[in-house]
């Protein structure tokens, strides 16, 4: 049987760029630099970016000048910062500090700073794929349906003082207005066509915080489309509540498809949030780009 290769270590040298718009980077920004030095991590800059349309020049300057650039932020700061690593030997690291934090519990790095910046000191470096919607490559996940709904208009202040209760609550009052839709869903050249309530695009397990495709893996080469069926909001309810507490005939709540490439087309037209933003419309093209980046995960037990 062949020897298994040993994880490559991660680089001692970095840039740290946080999101000061996002809930909790303006006060970890000075918390997160002296704990990385401490662990052993130099830093050759670092950056709070308080503008969000700053975001990209800071991140691309960074990847052009570190071995590593640690990312501080929610799930739409890291997946809008992704795109820059693509065919960059820079490792893409974070600093999980927002709500859901969806990408960093797929991944397996600890919520807490101290617990985070332990994985980026001692660590390994992983290959991954990244999920793409018409050229827009994410980490994690998109949705459309309720989700979308949700963080187009849910309150800033709401979501950055009340964090996932806020956005419960937020969730129940936008599913009273929400309507089920027609999803077509073409995979080499075969068409399905179904009524929904949801349908999630994962590259990764988690949306929202929580483990609802189990099924998805970060080095797969495949994307996930799993669509919950039907007309009833109750039933996405039950889809939802069923994941959540891991029960019996949970899969049997959505349909699912896999591949490296598919086509979605709804009637009515729906916005997309990927990673918690909203940022494109269907119909799309969804694909997998395999082993796309170098990221900082946890050693493996």
């Amino acid at each position: 049987m062949p020897s298994r290769s040993l994880p490559r270590p991660l680089p001692k040298q970095a840039i740290l760029v946080v999101n000061a718009h996002s809930r909790k980077g303006r006060e970890a920004f000075d918390e997160a630099r002296s704990k990385l030095a401490a662990a052993g991590v130099r830093l050759l800059d670092s950056h709070a970016v308080e503008d969000p349309s700053q975001m990209d020049s800071v991140m691309i300057a960074a990847i052009a000048d570190a071995p590593m650039v640690i990312v501080g932020g929610g799930d739409g700061s890291l997946s809008s910062s992704v795109d820059h690593f693509l065919g960059q030997d820079t490792v893409f690291a974070i600093l999980p500090l927002g709500t859901a934090n969806s990408f960093a519990r797929t991944l397996g790095v600890p919520l807490d700073l101290d617990g985070a910046i332990a994985v980026i000191a001692n660590g390994r470096a992983r290959r991954i794929d990244l999920g793409c919607i018409d050229g827009d490559y994410f980490v994690n996940a998109a949705a459309l349906g309720l989700s979308p709904m949700i963080a187009e208009t849910v309150p800033h202040k709401l979501k950055r003082y009340l964090g996932r209760v806020g956005y419960l609550g937020w969730a129940l009052r936008c599913a009273v207005k929400f309507q089920p839709f027609r999803l077509t869903v073409t995979q080499n050249g075969k068409c399905e066509r179904m009524w929904a309530t949801e349908v999630r695009i994962a590259n990764g397990t988690h949306h929202g915080g929580a483990e609802m495709i189990e099924s998805a893996e970060l080095d797969s080469g495949e994307i996930v489309v799993q669509a919950v069926t039907g007309e009833s909001v109750a039933g996405l309810a039950w889809s939802w509540f069923a994941i959540l507490f891991k029960l019996s005939g949970r899969e049997q709540t959505v349909t699912e498809f896999r591949g490296r490439e598919m086509r979605i087309e709804t009637r009515p037209r729906l916005n997309i949030s990927i990673d918690g933003e909203v940022t494109a419309r269907t119909p799309v093209t969804v694909s997998v780009a395999r082993g796309a980046i170098e990221v900082a995960a946890p050693l493996e037990e």
